[in-house]
């Protein structure tokens, strides 16, 4: 299997007055191309330090990375920026939509940002490929919080990244949505998208093939998710409810 992440002795200091956090220490480890990786760790365990770095939201202390065969460790922050856009998808708790902008142009913003020419085709497609199709000119405030994790997800996936992070994708959402979003997630796993959430559920870690978990700045655990839950079941076994709570009758 080929290498995707490759980190090396990483450690993250903090300096505040006169003490020094030591947020990372010393972690090693390989994620490699189509793995599904759940992040996990009490507060302050280093989890979300952790998915800056490989995110290169920032740069580590001391230690290696190499993301997709390229040393990004030392890159400044144009150079990180340029790797973000193009090896990596994000998508976030509170989704970080525009809110006065349709769900068109909010996942246009990566081509943008890449001087992409097509842009209106390739986000069209992103949005029917998360079941949004029909809802590509609705704003935020127009869509449910889980047609907005859906936006945010056809976003990241826009620009067909190497790698999609998720930072706690499904926090804000009710079971049924979780589920929802997880089964998409699965899907882009299914076809070959390499996908690491940072979570603080278990029944949404397991969703995942292999969990990494991390106490004071290290890893503690890393092992594979035996039989991870398949969303797509757990949903058919759900009532579906209208919008008053109500089971509808199938």
């Amino acid at each position: 299997m080929k290498p995707i992440i490759e980190v090396s002795g990483l450690t993250k200091d903090y300096v505040m007055g006169e003490m020094v956090v030591h947020a990372l220490r010393n972690v090693s480890v390989t994620i490699n191309e189509g793995e599904f990786v759940a992040i996990m760790g009490p507060s302050g365990s280093g989890k979300s330090t952790f998915m800056n770095m490989i995110g290169c939201l920032d740069r580590p202390t001391t230690g290696g990375y190499v993301l997709n065969g390229q040393h990004v460790s030392n890159l400044n922050d144009n150079q990180l920026a340029e790797i973000r856009n193009k090896y990596l998808g994000f998508v976030f708790q509170t989704f970080n939509l525009l809110p006065r902008t349709s769900a068109i142009k909010n996942v246009e913003l990566p081509l943008m940002y890449a001087g992409v020419k097509d842009r209106y085709e390739k986000a069209k497609a992103a949005l029917e490929k998360v079941g949004l199709g029909q809802r590509i000119d609705h704003k935020p405030n127009e869509l449910s919080g889980g047609q907005q994790q859906r936006v945010a997800i056809a976003r990241a996936i826009v620009t067909d990244p190497v790698v999609i992070m998720g930072d706690e994708p499904t926090g804000n959402l009710d079971s049924r949505t979780s589920e929802e979003i997880m089964a998409l997630f699965q899907d882009l796993n299914r076809h070959g998208k390499t996908v690491i959430i940072v979570t603080h559920e278990e029944d949404i870690a397991n969703h995942c093939k292999r969990i990494i978990r991390f106490k004071d700045g290290r890893i503690v655990v890393d092992q594979p998710v035996e039989n991870p839950v398949d969303a797509q079941q757990i949903l058919a076994a759900m009532p579906v409810l209208d919008d008053n709570g109500v089971p509808v009758a199938s």
